[in-house]
């Protein structure tokens, strides 16, 4: 078999081609053994993911976590094997094995790929396009990161700089999270992305002429893209020459994002299967991947065949990132040795440790004074921003409602913004009115790895993020979630912006925790707790906090905890336990003196987040909830689903079981029952019940 370049412009032997011909055989019968999956996609994508793992991609299969690798980012994740078998031939640590059990109950390869599950596999892609905004988040990451440790540094030429390669689907561009991300990333000017569209024509329902006929390149032309098309080869298949040198001219593009659209034909080369909507989604056949491999040149009578020479030739990356990354050793050296205290702070971030004694800079704030969650939190990020520069993030165009200023004078914004705060490193990042969006891209900076990022919007509109906070719990991802006017407290906007079963909805994701502080120490606590997770227990974390004003109490170190007694009975062991969170642990504490004044014994527990206290053992949670006091109340607004289960038989909720309406929010609470009065009527009734049991 000849290892001659057929051109000078890529070196691309008939080796280079027999491999990539391999890879949509090994496609073809993984699917085919298990029965089911998506082959077509992996078949004619075969030629563009070996040129970017094997000629173009800067990494180092021996370190899948090295810093200053490229990070690919598969966005239809439907065709994992193009993944999968460039991991495989690569060698991340998947064998031939790991393909025949595709799809399987336990095996390396799910049906789309994992973070976490499978080594290389940078970000879970599943839903469509969630990778491509994914990708726009690491893009922005790189470029805060290099400004954390480089930033004087000319373009291209310090050891932060790499490229956040992507490919994209019909079905991504489709996806209105897809539109947000690429004009977040046009505006940003983040040159260091480079997005190949797989233009196949074909989607599960047959052509796209179905329901997608625009000119996507000039779409994203206007976003602000550098765009580039390529045609097929006479073939009928890639033109890898030409592919090869759009990806290069792509990477080259500092200022701008950069798409090249792909006029593919799925399933290529198979003869009868090649552009219908069947290989999207199903197995070829036996007869069909039979004469797929006589076309190549391959035995059909074998399965997961890859030759020898194929094997050794594939390997040879191996070595070739390793010496990548030996000579971003000796640059990183370099850097070390001019910039010795940037690299304290780049050994300290990389490890997930935080500044010594910044807990010190969380400010207590004096009981007794009524203040807004929202406010004490926007105290807060502003002190741990001094202390603490890798933590970065913004809002969805709500920064004044949101409090998440960081820092007023430094915006996130490229080169060219007019804006007199502007700064292509700066700490405060504005996402726009793009809330799908800012939660993708926020999992993908936390992907990225290196920062720490949280970002702002109105609890009702956690709905445009679910897919993405879904995706973050999934995943164990660092990031918080700013959620403000949590309840109808937020008054006069009325019904489309109150939430109601948002809480709820939330605290059913598994894996996401849910914060809902009572006052500004609580805040400040779980700001406080939710910065150390994220070191040690890695995973997603929602605040819920309050436009209106609300009592300030005593700092308890219990908030850390999920659960606490904030009030304990008086006169003798509780007859009932009133259980609060957020704005309406007031209503408790005020239920509690009416009780109290009537000669019942009643405890108030806060309780700001379920999830931290079902973490705690059996003891502390009966501690708190004593398991023999069967009268309980429990009181919030919103549905009272969380609760049922904390109250028990004979226990009560105080709740809004209903949207609320456009009044001042005290009108509404009084409207509506939230009150501290039902409260109270909650806690005789439960009494009662408990006695007659």
């Amino acid at each position: 078999m000849s290892t001659k370049p057929t051109t000078t412009d890529l070196e691309w032997t008939e080796l280079d081609q027999r491999a990539v011909d391999t890879a949509r055989v090994l496609a073809m019968d993984s699917v085919q053994k298990v029965g089911n999956g998506h082959p077509g996609t992996a078949m004619s994508l075969a030629p563009a993911a070996y040129l970017l793992f094997q000629k173009l991609m800067r990494h180092d299969p021996s370190d899948a976590d090295w810093t200053g690798r490229d990070r690919f980012v598969l966005s239809p994740g439907h065709t994992s094997l193009t993944l999968y078998v460039q991991l495989f031939m690569a060698g991340y640590g998947l064998e031939l094995s790991d393909l025949k059990a595709f799809r399987t109950w336990g095996s390396k390869t799910p049906g789309h790929p994992e973070h976490g599950h499978t080594r290389g596999v940078e970000t879970t892609t599943g839903p469509l396009g969630q990778g491509i905004a994914n990708a726009v988040g690491m893009a922005m990451a790189a470029r805060y990161e290099r400004g954390l440790f480089d930033p004087e540094a000319p373009k291209g030429e310090s050891p932060f700089d790499h490229t956040i390669w992507a490919i994209v689907s019909d079905g991504d561009l489709e996806e209105g999270i897809s539109a947000e991300a690429s004009s977040l990333a046009g505006h940003q000017k983040l040159g260091n992305i480079v997005a190949l569209y797989d233009d196949n024509h074909i989607s599960i329902e047959g052509d796209t002429e179905t329901a997608f006929s625009e000119d996507v390149l000039k779409r994203y032309e206007a976003y602000g893209w550098h765009v580039q098309r390529i045609e097929q080869a006479a073939s009928g298949d890639f033109d890898v020459q030409a592919l090869y040198a759009a990806l290069k001219a792509a990477q080259a593009e500092t200022e701008r994002p950069s798409i090249i659209a792909a006029r593919t034909i799925i399933a290529w080369p198979a003869p009868n299967a090649q552009n219908t909507e069947a290989s999207h989604g199903s197995a070829l056949g036996e007869t069909e991947v039979a004469a797929t491999k006589r076309v190549m040149g391959f035995d059909p009578e074998q399965h997961f065949q890859v030759e020898d020479e194929v094997f050794a030739h594939v390997r040879k990356v191996v070595d070739r990132g390793r010496e990548a990354h030996a000579a971003w050793d000796k640059r990183i050296q370099e850097w070390r040795e001019a910039n010795p205290r940037r690299a304290a702070d780049f050994d300290r971030i990389s490890a997930g440790e935080l500044p010594d004694g910044w807990e010190k800079a969380i400010p207590v704030f004096p009981a007794g004074k009524d203040v807004a969650t929202r406010k004490a939190s926007g105290e807060v990020l502003k002190a741990l921003g001094g202390v603490i520069p890798e933590l970065w993030g913004g809002s969805a165009d709500l920064a004044g409602s949101n409090n998440t200023t960081i820092d007023a004078s430094s915006s996130f914004l490229p080169e060219g913004n007019p804006l007199p705060e502007a700064n292509p490193y700066g700490r405060t990042i504005h996402f726009g009115i793009r809330e799908h969006a800012m939660g993708s891209t926020m999992n993908g900076i936390a992907l990225h790895g290196n920062t720490r990022v949280y970002g702002g919007t109105f609890l009702v509109f956690s709905d445009y993020m679910r897919p993405a906070v879904r995706l973050a719990a999934l995943m164990k991802l660092p990031v918080t979630y700013v959620w403000t006017h949590d309840s109808i407290g937020l008054g006069e906007d009325g019904p489309t912006h109150q939430p109601v079963e948002h809480m709820a909805a939330l605290r059913a994701i598994p894996g996401l925790n849910m914060v809902r502080p009572a006052d500004a120490n609580e805040t400040a606590i779980a700001w406080r707790e939710i910065t150390k997770r994220h070191t040690t227990h890695p995973a997603p974390h929602g605040l819920a906090l309050t436009r209106q004003n609300v009592p300030t109490y005593e700092a308890n170190e219990g908030v850390a905890k999920g659960g606490y007694v904030l009030f304990e009975a008086e006169g003798g062991r509780p007859q009932v336990i009133l259980v609060g969170t957020g704005s309406e642990v007031q209503l408790a504490v005020e239920a509690r003196e009416v009780l109290q004044a009537e000669g019942i014994p009643t405890r108030v527990v806060s309780m700001p987040s379920v999830e931290w206290f079902e973490e705690q053992d059996e003891a502390y949670r009966d501690g708190v909830l004593l398991p023999d006091v069967k009268a309980r109340v429990a009181v919030e607004a919103g549905i009272g689903l969380t609760w049922h289960r904390y109250v028990g038989e004979a226990g009560r909720i105080v709740s809004l079981e209903h949207f609320g309406a456009s009044a001042d929010y005290k009108v509404l609470y009084r409207e509506f029952g939230l009150t501290s009065d039902a409260v109270v009527e909650a806690a005789r009734e439960s009494i009662a019940d408990a006695n007659r049991r």
